[in-house]
C-alpha cells in the first residue's frame, strides 16, 4: 500500500516561512497531479495548491504570492513541496498532501497522506 508522508509543519511566528515535504513510500507511476490541502479547526478541508503532470500549478487566492508549490523532477521518488512565506493566522491547520491519478477505466485513485499541523502564532 502505497503511503504518503508529510513533514516540515510545526510552530511559527506570523511573518515567518515553514517548508512542507510529501514524499511517497515508492514512485507512483500516472500520477496527474499533486495537491496541498488544509483543513483549520471547525472548517472543512481547502485546497491550497496544486501541480499537474504538465507543471501547470493553481492556488487558492488567499495564499498567491506567498505560497510556492514543486514537485520533484528526479524521477527517482514522488514528492511535492509547499514552501510558504508571509504566513498568516489564518494559515494555521493541519496540511494534507495528495496524489491524483485519473484513468479512463479505472477512475480516479487519490493517496493521501496523514497531515502535518502548521500553528502560525502572533
Amino acid at each position: 500500500q502505497v503511503q504518503l508522508a508529510e513533514s516540515g509543519g510545526g510552530l511559527v511566528q506570523a511573518g515567518g516561512s515553514l517548508r512542507l515535504s510529501c514524499v511517497a513510500s515508492e514512485i507512483i507511476f500516472g500520477v496527474n497531479s499533486m495537491r496541498w490541502y488544509r483543513q483549520a479547526p471547525g472548517k472543512q478541508r481547502e485546497l491550497v495548491a496544486s501541480i499537474t503532470q504538465n507543471g501547470r500549478i493553481n492556488y487558492v487566492d488567499s495564499v498567491k504570492g506567498r505560497f510556492t508549490i514543486s514537485r520533484d523532477n528526479t524521477k527517482t521518488k514522488t514528492a511535492v513541496y509547499l514552501e510558504m512565506n508571509s504566513l498568516k493566522l489564518d494559515d494555521t491547520a493541519v496540511y494534507y498532501c495528495n496524489a491524483r491519478i485519473l484513468n479512463h477505466f479505472t477512475g480516479t485513485t487519490d493517496y493521501w497522506g496523514q497531515g502535518t499541523q502548521v500553528t502560525v502564532s502572533s
